[in-house]
């Protein structure tokens, strides 16, 4: 294949994953393990392996947070202001995934295990979310009773209201979501619902104002491993933040619609998709390697 080709190649697999980013950053279905998974697809269909797909999954992560920001620019003001002590839970959720994280990526650097490009680990990770998602049925009685309750109002507890504790439990499921396969938005707000008590819209609020500093964070890491040279990368730099910009206006769409969704109470549904592609996954690639 011409250098055209190839790089044309990368192009359409930048977008193609760009795109896939902006769908599944948001619906309970695992970004991550949608990016590993179609990868693992184009290199089989093509023959070409994508080396840096850790940096590139990055790039796009930084595109959807764009979209959390402008979604969420009212509760984001809020902070500085009225809702302040929130800041703080975001801090205490957020300790979990940033301690799981960085120790996983420099393990997975340091032994070459690469489980956060694994395939495998993203079909066993699809499974799991599924089976969290499930979780929130436990709010379903809850809602019937809402609903026939003389104020019709949604009952249970409002992000603010979180004590520490309870932001440090659900930044603990937001810390399994560092692997591959595994929702964050859905681990996170399905807790938030199932196990903390909490609204369904503040759950979603909760988890989204809670990806800021995490996402943030691995955005700021990897362009600083960028800056020093500790990771390199051979995709041109128009392609990837085009890929940003195209993930940034799909996720525009698709957090729209789990809000949605989520005031539906229809989140659980989504595990009927995870689990049955989870299988098939992992079916794929235990066969594959056998």
């Amino acid at each position: 294949m011409t250098v055209d080709g190839l790089l044309a190649m990368e192009l359409l697999r930048t977008l193609i994953l760009a795109v896939v980013q902006g769908l599944t950053e948001f619906l309970p279905v695992s970004s991550d393990g949608h990016l590993v998974v179609v990868s693992a697809l184009f290199e089989a269909a093509t023959g070409q392996k994508l080396d840096e797909l850790l940096a590139l999954e990055i790039m796009l992560h930084a595109g959807t947070l764009a979209a959390v920001l402008i979604v969420f620019r009212k509760q984001i003001v809020r902070l500085l202001s009225a809702d302040r002590r929130v800041i703080g839970l975001l801090i205490v959720g957020t300790v979990p995934a940033a301690v799981l994280g960085i120790g996983l990526k420099k393990l997975d650097k340091l032994y070459g295990w690469h489980i956060l490009e694994s395939p495998l680990i993203g079909g066993l990770g699809l499974i799991a979310t599924g089976l969290i998602l499930l979780m929130i049925r436990r709010s379903e009685n809850r809602t019937a009773v809402e609903a026939s309750s003389p104020s019709g109002g949604e009952a249970g507890i409002a992000y603010p209201d979180l004590t520490y504790t309870q932001a440090f439990l659900i930044g603990c499921f937001q810390a399994v979501a560092v692997l591959p396969g595994v929702s964050r938005s859905g681990s996170t707000i399905a807790s938030s619902v199932a196990l903390v008590g909490m609204k369904r819209t503040d759950a979603a609020n909760f988890s989204f104002l809670l990806s800021i500093p995490a996402v943030g964070g691995a955005v700021l890491l990897q362009l600083l491993e960028f800056a020093r040279g500790e990771t390199t990368t051979q995709l041109p730099w128009r392609d990837m933040a085009l890929g940003a910009v195209v993930a940034m206006v799909v996720g525009l769409a698709a957090l729209s619609w789990l809000l949605k969704l989520l005031r539906g109470g229809k989140l659980h549904y989504f595990a009927y998709y995870c689990i049955p592609l989870g299988i098939a996954v992992t079916a794929w690639q235990l066969f594959r390697t056998a």
